[in-house]
């Protein structure tokens, strides 16, 4: 399980390759260890291989930066422990249940030795006992300081040694971690479907941005041209007014009203004479 990946590139000088060769070249040489380190990570099979492969995906989308990265091989793996260690895969439905765990007793001990610790220990232990970091390293790649990873060692070991006691030795509990990861027979898929399924998703993502940018724009010049151009007092809500009197209908005229209303019709009819200027 042990890997030196810093100078996985060396058997091909990196100039004659072409960057699908080299992302070849790094996949064949760090995901079949990759996916057996996942695997003690986890202890889910499956799991383990989804990981590995998105970390690849991830580095085949991202990969002129990853070539270009003092250790590319470090770089996948820290980001397979992480997809791996993810705690959303608690909600998913096929990782609520528990795998078949390994057919031998003491593979099975060791097991849930490391699946009793909390990830951030596995994790520590499992890179220096299990693929052979030293103490810096393994603080860099957990994003701790090296005396905080030292104490996650040390809390690690004790642990696994009190469920384990004959794990207490060092090169016992490094023996035994690739012992018990290359038991399990685990295999990442083909670096041609990973680098096809990366970029299938790349072109995703591309076209949903430029689809959700679109909209933005549509929504945005909408906007622009139906918003008023001036203000505009808001009318007042209407309001019941109160002490006018009932409107009632006219009822028949009286007999004085009649002779007053006759009146005023003689009176219009027969008025004096209209005064008009006089001519000169």
């Amino acid at each position: 399980m042990t890997q030196s990946p810093a100078h996985a590139d060396q058997a091909v000088p990196a100039a004659a390759l072409t960057p699908a060769q080299a992302f070849d070249s790094l996949y064949a040489f760090c995901a079949p260890a990759l996916v057996r380190q996942t695997y003690l990570l986890t202890g889910r099979r499956e799991l383990a291989r989804e990981a590995v492969e998105q970390a690849f995906q991830l580095a085949w989308q991202n990969w002129p930066q990853v070539a270009r990265d003092r250790d590319p091989a470090g770089w996948v793996r820290a980001v397979a422990h992480e997809c791996a260690l993810s705690p959303w895969h608690r909600f998913r439905l096929r990782y609520r249940h528990p795998e078949p765990p390994p057919a031998d007793a003491a593979d099975r001990a060791l097991l849930d030795a490391l699946l009793k610790l909390p990830p951030t220990y596995r994790r520590t232990l499992l890179l220096y006992d299990g693929v052979g970091l030293d103490l810096p390293e393994t603080a860099a790649e957990t994003e701790a300081s090296t005396p905080a990873a030292a104490g996650r060692l040390t809390r690690a070991r004790r642990e696994v040694a009190a469920r384990v006691p004959e794990l207490a030795d060092a090169a016992e509990l490094h023996r035994r971690l690739a012992e018990l990861a290359s038991a399990e027979r685990l295999r990442a898929a083909q670096p041609p479907s990973v680098r096809t399924y990366a970029e299938r998703r790349t072109r995703f993502w591309t076209r949903s941005a430029l689809a959700f940018t679109a909209a933005i724009v549509a929504a945005t010049t909408l906007t622009l041209r139906t918003a008023p151009t001036h203000y505009e007092a808001p009318v007042g809500p209407a309001q019941a007014i109160s002490g006018v009197p009932a409107e009632v209908g006219l009822g028949p005229l009286s007999a004085g009203e009649r002779a007053l209303q006759a009146k005023l019709r003689r009176a219009a009819e027969k008025g004096p004479e209209r005064l008009v200027p006089l001519a000169r």
